[in-house]
């Protein structure tokens, strides 16, 4: 039966509360987004019900509801009529979201996430390494290999894993500077300033005291000239003061003297600000939240561990562990190791277990091949997939992670369980554990073992729907604003191809070859770094990570679907599978300005035609990922869904085999 699209538009108004409740209302190519005064008036039952729709979220201060391509026009134009709503533009929507979002805790939070999560991959690989060369000492020390360590390769290897944290302070600038406004690189040189050789490294202080101190007000006050190796709030919180200086100096600087006053004014000062107050006061009040976070964790028993490790998937959830990074770094400078890894590795694997038991017990396919990847993915550390995927779409398996994780925490504060580095947890955590490697085992089962028994125990299949239900399945996705979101609200394109009735069967399609759209690396779609992408519940298929910006078709077929901000396109192939293709993570936001389409919707295309140019180095200037999945939205209706991974592709070689 065809979708009532005023039936649709008045059961989404009436379930958010009318449109007094409504700030700002506009639509993309496949949901309706919705800035709402009072969060509380929203009936979420019948949000999760409203006729057509096919799931919906809250994420950067904006109910989105998943309604479709060529359908959510549709209901939206219903909507502002039936609601006297003014349209809005979704770039209004997100500056109306954004002053909606007026508690500070969580601005904060955004704010430190925008900081860290862009130098995660350094931090990750250097500790990962950190990890390796840990592993060959210390098998080295214990007889099991002889090693040379008086060797260019060795010491090449060891220079590298150390170089992300002795120059820390120089990516955290230019992260914070970004995240603020400021020019990115003045941030870095303010990186540099506080690690600069004329000061004396601060890890030298606990053994030589500080050598050198310098009068502000003579009588009163001195300062400590010691570098700020290891800490990591000080340079966020200048790079603050070196925004806020540069953009009124922008202002009032005359154009012909701005390129070299402003830069030498803004970091002139913001040099004199940090070194004199802003550094002294948030060292002492870091070293105060560390000594907090260590008291909790010698607590008697492991009660505060368990606390911690307990809530440390729910923080995931929220976005809120984007500031671990900082507990991370600042325990390892303090204390040469952090106690904080262990407790959130314990996490992820009780999310791990929890997500693996539901895989064993359900008798649902689709569920079984979404849960066991996405329990794999959490073992290795990434457990957004099993967590939005899986754990919290039934609740009993994310309760059994949390319970899992905090035993398992609980444990490894009682055996004072440290990790030599950041980064990595999971199975690798182990890497950074070496000195204490049967502790790590055994948190690692303890939590990973009561997690999946708890969890098995709980887990009921749904039951299955009836004739006279409705035949599409209602999702509410909770995620953090930034990762699970945008790919949450594409996966309408994929929801529109699974539509079926009860009764009907998946019609058989023909076998044919997917060629890769974009020159690149090929890689998995569980690896792409977005919770709903990775956990493949939009579709299977590959994704590239692409190192030219040309996208191609990837076999002759009709273009369907092409975002109005250029950053997804879909097509029908003639022999009838259905691909979209999402050029980065979230793209959406940069409105366009990457993206130069060479197709319209309708268009008939032949195989590796060109169908949109794409500027990577504008993606990546933006601080995103350019990653594009190629999704396969109808692949239930294939036997086999084959991607050719883990290798260079050029654009036209095979990707995904189809049967």
């Amino acid at each position: 039966m065809a979708l009532d699209y005023r039936q649709a538009a008045q059961e989404i108004l009436d379930a958010i509360g009318g449109p007094g409740n409504v700030v700002s209302a506009a639509h993309c190519a496949t949901r309706l987004r919705l800035v709402l005064a009072d969060d509380a008036k929203v009936d979420q039952a019948a949000v999760d019900n409203a006729a057509g729709a096919k799931g919906n979220f809250k994420a950067s201060g904006q109910l989105q509801v998943i309604y479709g391509t060529g359908t959510v026009n549709k209901v939206y134009d219903e909507f502002i009529a039936l609601g006297h709503i003014t349209a809005a533009t979704k770039a209004e929507v997100k500056e109306a979201a954004a002053q909606q979002q007026t508690n500070p805790f969580m601005r904060a939070i955004k704010l430190l996430g925008d900081v860290f999560v862009p130098i995660i991959p350094a931090i990750v690989a250097s500790g990962l390494l950190l990890g390796i060369m840990s592993a060959l000492s210390f098998m080295d020390a214990n007889g099991f290999i002889a090693l040379d360590t008086n060797n260019a390769w060795y010491q090449i290897l060891n220079l590298v894993s150390n170089t992300a944290f002795t120059f820390l302070q120089i990516l955290i600038g230019f992260s914070a500077a970004k995240a603020f406004g400021a020019n990115p690189y003045l941030g870095a040189v303010v990186g540099m300033l506080l690690i600069n050789p004329g000061l004396q490294n601060a890890n030298t202080v606990a053994t030589e005291g500080v050598l050198q101190t310098y009068p502000v007000i003579p009588g009163l006050y001195s300062i400590e000239w010691t570098g700020y190796q290891g800490h990591v709030i000080p340079i966020v919180i200048a790079c603050g003061i070196l925004a806020f200086i540069e953009k009124r100096l922008h202002r009032v600087v005359p154009e012909a003297f701005d390129l070299f006053v402003t830069p030498l004014a803004s970091v002139a000062a913001t040099a004199y600000v940090t070194m004199l107050a802003v550094g002294p006061i948030f060292v002492w009040a870091e070293n105060a939240i560390l000594g907090g976070i260590q008291f909790l964790l010698t607590l008697p028993l492991g009660l505060g561990s368990l606390i911690m490790g307990a809530l440390y998937a729910p923080t995931v959830v929220t976005g809120i562990h984007q500031m671990y990074t900082t507990i991370d770094l600042g325990q390892i400078a303090t204390y040469g190791v952090t106690y904080w890894l262990p407790l959130a590795s314990a996490a992820n694997i009780g999310q791990a277990g929890a997500a693996l038991a539901v895989a064993l017990k359900t008798k649902d396919v689709k569920v079984r091949s979404l849960a066991l990847p996405s329990s794999l993915s959490a073992f290795m550390g990434i457990t957004e997939p099993a967590i939005f995927g899986v754990n919290l779409r039934f609740f009993k398996p994310f309760v059994a992670g949390c319970i899992g994780g905090g035993l398992g925490a609980m444990f490894a504060s009682i055996v004072g369980l440290a990790a030599a580095g950041t980064g990595v947890t999971g199975i690798f955590g182990i890497l950074l554990c070496l000195s204490q490697p049967v502790q790590y085992v055994i948190m690692f089962a303890i939590s990973g073992v009561v997690a999946f028994a708890i969890s098995y125990a709980l887990y009921k299949d749904p039951e299955a729907a009836t004739p006279a239900e409705k035949p599409v399945v209602q999702a509410s996705v909770s995620a953090p604003a930034t990762d699970a979101a945008n790919a949450a609200a594409l996966s309408a394109a994929a929801a529109d191809a699974a539509v079926a009735t009860v009764n009907d069967a998946a019609p058989a399609m023909r076998a044919e070859v997917l060629l890769a759209p974009m020159t690149g690396a090929a890689i998995r779609m569980t690896e792409v770094p977005d919770p709903v992408f990775a956990s493949e519940a939009m579709g299977t298929g590959a994704a590239v990570r692409p190192t030219e910006g040309r996208l191609v078709a990837p076999a002759a077929g009709t273009v369907t679907v092409l975002a109005e901000t250029g950053h997804a396109l879909g097509m029908t192939t003639d022999a009838g599978a259905e691909v979209l293709m999402h050029i980065g993570i979230d793209t959406v936001t940069l409105e366009g300005k990457p993206f130069a389409a060479h197709v319209k919707v309708g268009d008939h295309v032949e195989a590796e035609q060109l169908l949109m140019d794409v500027d990577l180095d504008a993606i990546r200037a933006a601080g995103l990922d350019p990653v594009t999945p190629v999704i396969v939205t109808n692949a239930d209706a294939y036997v086999t869904v084959a991607p050719h991974v883990g290798m260079a592709v050029r654009a036209g070689e095979s990707l995904v085999e189809l049967s």
